[in-house]
């Protein structure tokens, strides 16, 4: 991993002036946020779904992470081409191409297979993260793209805002409700972005065809060990943000509505500390921030791992990993913008943004199974823990000599 900084072509930064990449900033961030609303609106029904269709735990743990799949490995293709036709033309398009599984899930799907090919859809939400990294990257000088990106990564709010509204509009107002208002706010997105987005000046195309593009991108060093970092720390955050609801209501009996409300919560403070973790990274270095971050996770996993009570030891359990894994998120992704060439931030962001989904993927998977087999759920948060040691000291060692290494 190279610690030398690579950004937009020397013509474009020439070109650029702060208030057209402010505008950038804000027009990516709430393409992401929209998009990831969309992207988890099944998580704060899961447990009316269970009911209403008589789901066991794993059942209802697949159906919730479903999105995450789809929209961790679409990250993939849709980094390749933001970088080939620009984000100016796949915002627009995924969001527009977003309403229809939304409007499906809220109108149409009734069974758990039908659900699930809904779910399975809406992931495409989530792979606007790899639209918006490109862009953002393009758009600011080294020096300041790990603030940049870490207020763009405030668009995981997405999922606070679907915590907070989807119980309560679909308690008042029917179940459709809250994916007929996601719909309209897509396609209003839709619309906005496609007469306002621009990308920045003389930005780099890459040449090859998209397979070669993909092989040589994952064949660059630092493409794996950002990988594994941002598994464990972004994926931390969305399996937290999708499974936490069950969790809250299997080992501590809450409501749906008190479960998604504290939900909430952990995602809001997930997603403000991001930029944090960015700007530390900015100004101290990226290792330091993500060691004490990692090492941070594995202390309050073992805490909660211990089943304390949910008030106060258990609340602040969970919000210092909401913390801890919102800041190293940020720091992951202050990395990037450094050591990828301009012409494959897309792609980078595309491969270690389907890591980090795939890293929520699997843990509602083992929740759910920890869960119907032994009752409770110690050991899940116990290999957490053990991760995300694993994590904090592959940062320390590899990951640190590698950043010292130039060309690497």
């Amino acid at each position: 991993m190279s610690a030398r900084s690579t950004g937009a072509p020397a013509g474009a930064a020439a070109a650029v002036t702060p208030a057209p990449a402010g505008r950038m900033l804000v027009l990516a961030t709430v393409g992401f946020l929209v998009n990831f609303w969309a992207w988890a609106l099944i998580s704060p029904l899961g447990s009316a779904y269970r009911d209403r269709l008589g789901l066991t735990g794993f059942q209802q743990s697949v159906l919730v992470a479903v999105p995450v799949v789809v929209g961790s490995l679409g990250r993939i293709p849709v980094g390749a081409l933001t970088d080939r036709v620009g984000a100016r033309v796949m915002f627009p398009a995924v969001s527009l191409a977003t309403v229809l599984p939304v409007l499906y899930i809220g109108l149409v799907a009734e069974s758990y297979t039908s659900l699930l090919v809904g779910g399975f859809l809406l992931g495409l939400g989530g792979t606007t993260f790899a639209i918006g990294v490109p862009l953002v990257n393009a758009w600011y000088p080294p020096a300041r793209r790990g603030t940049a990106l870490g207020l763009f990564g405030i668009g995981m709010g997405g999922t606070a805002i679907s915590a907070f509204t989807t119980v309560r509009l679909t308690d008042a107002y029917g179940q459709a409700k809250p994916f007929l208002v996601v719909a309209v706010v897509l396609v209003v997105y839709a619309a906005v972005a496609a007469a306002l987005l621009r990308d920045a000046p003389g930005r780099a195309v890459p040449a090859g065809g998209f397979w070669r593009r993909t092989w040589d991108t994952a064949r660059l060093p630092a493409t794996g060990q950002l990988s594994f970092l941002y598994a464990v720390g972004f994926g931390g955050f969305v399996a937290f943000s999708v499974y936490l609801p069950t969790y809250l209501g299997n080992a501590y009996g809450l409501t749906p509505g008190d479960a998604a409300f504290r939900t909430a919560g952990f995602v809001v403070l997930a997603v403000a500390m991001r930029p944090v973790g960015g700007t530390l990274s900015d100004r101290v270095g990226a290792v330091p921030v993500l060691v004490v971050a990692f090492a941070g996770v594995a202390v309050l996993a073992a805490v909660a791992a211990a089943g304390p009570p949910l008030v106060p030891l258990g609340t602040v359990a969970f919000l210092g990993l909401a913390a801890l894994l919102g800041a190293s998120s940020g720091a992951t992704f202050a990395i990037v913008g450094h050591v990828a060439p301009p012409e494959k931030v897309g792609a980078v962001t595309g491969l270690v943004g389907a890591a980090g989904g795939l890293g929520g993927f699997v843990p509602p998977l083992v929740m759910g199974a920890v869960y119907d087999r032994l009752g409770g759920y110690a050991l899940g948060l116990v290999l957490l823990a053990v991760v995300a040691a694993g994590a904090a000291l592959f940062t320390r060692g590899p990951v640190a000599r590698s950043a010292r290494t130039p060309d690497a």
